[in-house]
C-alpha cells in the first residue's frame, strides 16, 4: 500500500489515533498535511518523533469547525492533488442529556460533524480535478449503540455515517470513495486514564478480550485509502475486536 509522494490530509493528527496514522503514512512515503487545534507540545513531539521524515510533514494549526479557516487551508493546496483526506479530529464532552449545557452539545457537533463536512466539501473540489481520491471519517460504535452520557458524541458519530453515505453516492462517478472506520476500545490516553476496574469491565465486553492498538486502526485507514480499496465506498469498517 505504498503512498510514495502522495499528499494526504489528516485532521487531529498530533495525538492518539491521528498520530498513528501520520506515522503510518509517512512510513509509506506520503507527504502528510496534519492539522491540529492548538496543542503545541503534541505538535512539537510529533515533529521530533518523525525524524528525517519531517521534511514530508506539514503541520497546520486551525479549527476545522470554522468554514473560512478550512477554505484557507484548502486554498493553499489548490495546485496540489490530494490523494486522501482522513477526518479524524474529534471531541468528547460527556454529560447526561438532561443536564448537558447547550455549548457542550454544540461544540461536539461542530468539531466532529460540521468540521468533517467542511473538510470533505473542499477535499471533493480538490479531488474532482484529478477525478480520483479517498475520504475516510473516523467514527465510533457509539454512533450505532449509544452510550449513557454521550448524547452529543453519539449524535455526531451517527451523523458522520449518514454524511459519508450521502457523499459517497454523490462522488462515486468521479472515482472518489468515501468510507468510515469505526474504532472500538483502543489503547490511547483516554483508556490509560481510566481506573483499573473500569478498564477490566470494558475489556471483558470485547469478544477478543483485548483492546486494539492505534497502529491497527491506522492500518484500516491506509487500506481504505489505497488502490486496493478502489471498489469500496459507502461502507463502515469496524475495528472493534468484535464489539
Amino acid at each position: 500500500m505504498s503512498f510514495q509522494d502522495q499528499h494526504v490530509v489528516i485532521t487531529g493528527g498530533t495525538r492518539g489515533l491521528g498520530r498513528a496514522m501520520v506515522l503510518a503514512y509517512l512510513n509509506e512515503g506520503a507527504r502528510v498535511h496534519c492539522t491540529y487545534a492548538g496543542n503545541e507540545e503534541a505538535a512539537a513531539e510529533l515533529r521530533e518523533m518523525v525524524g528525517d521524515a519531517r521534511e514530508r510533514l506539514f503541520l497546520s494549526k486551525f479549527d476545522v469547525s470554522n468554514h473560512d479557516t478550512c477554505a484557507a487551508f484548502w486554498h493553499d493546496l489548490e495546485n496540489i492533488p490530494v490523494a486522501a483526506l482522513v477526518n479524524n479530529a474529534g471531541l468528547r464532552v460527556d454529560n447526561l442529556a438532561a443536564t448537558m449545557d447547550q455549548s457542550d452539545w454544540q461544540k461536539v457537533i461542530d468539531i466532529n460533524l460540521t468540521g468533517g463536512f467542511f473538510m470533505s466539501k473542499f477535499a471533493v473540489l480538490n479531488m474532482m480535478r484529478a477525478r480520483q481520491g479517498r475520504i475516510v471519517f473516523v467514527t465510533s460504535p457509539s454512533g450505532r449503540m449509544g452510550f449513557a452520557g454521550q448524547a452529543n458524541y453519539a449524535a455526531s458519530k451517527a451523523g458522520q455515517v449518514g454524511l459519508m453515505r450521502s457523499l459517497s453516492k454523490e462522488v462515486a462517478r468521479k472515482k472518489i470513495t468515501v468510507n468510515c472506520v469505526s474504532p472500538g476500545f483502543i489503547e490511547t490516553d483516554l483508556l490509560a486514564n481510566l481506573d483499573a476496574d473500569l478498564k477490566k469491565q470494558y475489556k471483558s465486553s470485547v469478544p477478543m478480550r483485548r483492546f486494539g492498538t492505534p497502529a491497527e486502526v491506522a492500518d484500516a485507514v491506509l487500506f481504505l485509502t489505497s488502490d486496493k480499496a478502489a471498489y469500496i465506498t459507502g461502507s463502515v469498517l469496524e475495528v472493534t475486536g468484535g464489539l
